[in-house]
């Protein structure tokens, strides 16, 4: 009787998705770990920039300083694997790394005004990197998407569901865009503006 137990124990636990969650837990850890790589990269490469833009933009003291707290901030949050499990905590790990985008973004545009350092090589060496980088956080972050959107779908799904409330299995965050009402609204495009008058 007891062996009968046993079988249909096995059969049971193997048909209710217990090892489903396990393995996309995991991927979701291994996920989370590429995206927390590739923002350490970004953050590695910062310092070298804004020492790069400092030698010919010191001027542009704001800036800088946006992006070296912007830095600072991101680094002061503790990206730790349960930081996934927790919603909040994952919002504002999101939202210091959007600003540190948005800061970033902010420094290469005030580069544009700087021919002497936007044909400085270190200077285009270090670009070049960072958008690489940029690029590898999207595709980590896609990966992470991925891998919950996966876990979330057999959290909220029969007969799934019911493992995941026996075991306390939940949704975890994903990430979000920012603004979505705003970017859901397509380009104004106007080819009636008056145009700017030509240089002399």
């Amino acid at each position: 009787m007891r062996a009968l137990w046993m079988v249909l124990l096995t059969v049971l636990l193997s048909g209710c998705g217990y090892n489903t969650f396990q393995s996309t837990d995991e991927q979701i850890k291994a996920s989370w770990a590429e995206v927390l790589n590739q923002y350490q990269r970004r953050a590695d490469l910062i310092p070298n920039l804004v020492n790069t833009v400092k030698g010919y933009a010191s001027q542009e003291k704001s800036v800088l300083l946006g992006v070296t707290e912007a830095r600072a901030k991101v680094g002061s949050i503790q990206a730790t694997p349960e930081l996934i499990n927790d919603p909040q905590a994952f919002a504002k790990f999101q939202a210091a790394q959007g600003e540190l985008t948005s800061a970033l973004s902010r420094l290469l545009v005030v580069s544009e005004n700087y021919p002497q350092l936007k044909s400085d090589q270190n200077f285009r060496d270090l670009q070049a990197q960072l958008e690489g980088t940029e690029n590898r956080i999207t595709v980590a972050r896609n990966r992470y998407i991925k891998a919950v959107q996966e876990y979330n779908v057999a959290v909220r799904s029969f007969p799934t569901n019911l493992t995941a409330m026996l075991f306390g299995y939940g949704v975890k965050p994903s990430f979000t865009v920012e603004d979505e009402k705003e970017i859901s609204r397509p380009p104004t495009v106007d080819f009636n503006a008056p145009q700017p008058a030509p240089a002399k």
